[in-house]
């Protein structure tokens, strides 16, 4: 590792996950369009973009374990078939059934190859320090080719039209494979013999019930404020390009601050930048339906995404701390079941309290649970022994 943890191996496979990630990000935005522009209805469009967060909460567990056996290559690289085979078929085959499919094919395909190279990266790591380096790059990934991908297939089909763009989609993870296919394989991890541990097994360790409640509660965050801003900006009479603004804010502040953590990450402890992210989150949650002006709205996103910016590192860092090795891979998995079963039930759980209390009422709700939780953090210090190197 280098001082601020990446290194040129480190810099391909997160050039791989951008390629594959980016595929299902444009697909997630070319399927849709094309099934508008042909007629479908609204529900049937919201029904195909659930279809891509599905497939990585059935598909996360048996990943975990396939890659606890297997490695990083192997999942990857099924990864990366299933990814081209559901944008390909998307681009011989446009309609709305095969767009489907490859809403299956391209989210579960994000999901795999994520839980195999969080895996192997923090498995690389040599200690904490390094865990909170590689995962802060690791966590860049995804933000930028939430960017590159939807730009891209939106030009590609600007100027050719939506089955070039499915064609280009279909490219990108073998681009990502030209990225990952030569990394190196870490040693395998023995299970110990009698060992027939199940999911459940860890969900009964409180240290790691914990981490998953606080990841819950933070990655809530995320969604209750994708969906109430739109809202409380539509109510404020603000325009689409000042309500987009305002959320890009959030997302370019939440991808900057995981540029700064390798910088300092021999100087923090995960469980102390966690209840610092929560307590600021409640504080933001509980003045924001205060703010009326965009500058003052977009101010508090910019520091919304900088206080959960800094999560994920922390919260994979600390799994891989308090967790066996031989189950890092489960242990992945049950995150990103967790957090996309949230991401399908919370929106529409958003959409009900705020019929019910107004959409004020669910910005201070969710601030007030949050900031309950920053004891849960503290407890994560004491399953650490609060180290932080």
């Amino acid at each position: 590792m280098t001082s601020g943890g990446l290194n040129p191996g480190l810099a391909r496979l997160i050039a791989g996950q951008i390629c594959l990630h980016a595929c299902m990000a444009g697909t997630r935005l070319a399927a849709p369009l094309f099934a508008l522009r042909n007629g479908q209805s609204e529900a049937a469009v919201g029904v195909l973009l659930a279809l891509f967060a599905l497939t990585q909460v059935f598909l996360a567990l048996p990943a975990g374990r396939y890659a606890d056996r297997h490695g990083l290559k192997r999942p990857v690289g099924f990864a990366v078939i299933a990814a081209s085979t559901g944008a390909g078929l998307a681009a011989l085959w446009p309609s709305f059934p095969t767009l489907c499919i490859a809403a299956l094919l391209t989210g579960g395909a994000t999901g795999t190859a994520q839980i195999a190279l969080q895996r192997h990266v923090g498995r690389a790591a040599a200690n904490p320090t390094q865990l909170k380096q590689v995962f802060s790059w690791l966590a860049i990934g995804p933000a930028v080719s939430n960017f590159l991908g939807p730009f891209v297939a939106g030009v590609v089909i600007d100027h050719g039209g939506f089955v070039w763009a499915f064609v280009v989609m279909a490219l990108l993870p073998l681009v990502g494979w030209s990225w990952i296919h030569d990394a190196a394989e870490l040693p395998p991890v023995v299970r110990p013999e009698g060992d027939h541990g199940t999911a459940w097994n860890l969900l009964r360790e409180k240290g790691f019930r914990r981490l998953l409640i606080v990841n819950w509660l933070l990655s809530s965050c995320w969604d209750v404020h994708t969906f109430v801003v739109p809202v409380l900006g539509h109510e404020r009479g603000l325009s689409a390009s000042v309500i987009g603004t305002i959320l890009g804010a959030f997302a370019v502040a939440a991808a900057a601050v995981r540029f700064v953590i390798p910088v300092f990450a021999a100087d923090l402890r995960e469980w102390a930048v966690i209840a610092t992210a929560m307590a600021t989150t409640a504080l933001i949650f509980a003045i924001y339906p205060f703010m009326h002006a965009p500058m003052a709205m977009g101010l508090c996103s910019v520091l919304l995404g900088l206080a959960l910016g800094t999560v994920q590192p922390m919260v994979l860092s600390t799994m891989h701390q308090i967790t066996p090795e031989h189950r890092h891979g489960e242990a992945v998995a049950i995150r990103i079941m967790a957090i996309n079963a949230s991401s399908v039930v919370m929106p529409m759980l958003f959409g009900l309290a705020g019929t019910l209390i107004g959409i004020s009422g669910v910005f201070w709700i969710v601030g007030a649970v949050v900031g309950g939780g920053v004891r849960l953090a503290f407890e994560l210090g004491r399953a650490t022994g609060g180290r932080s190197s």
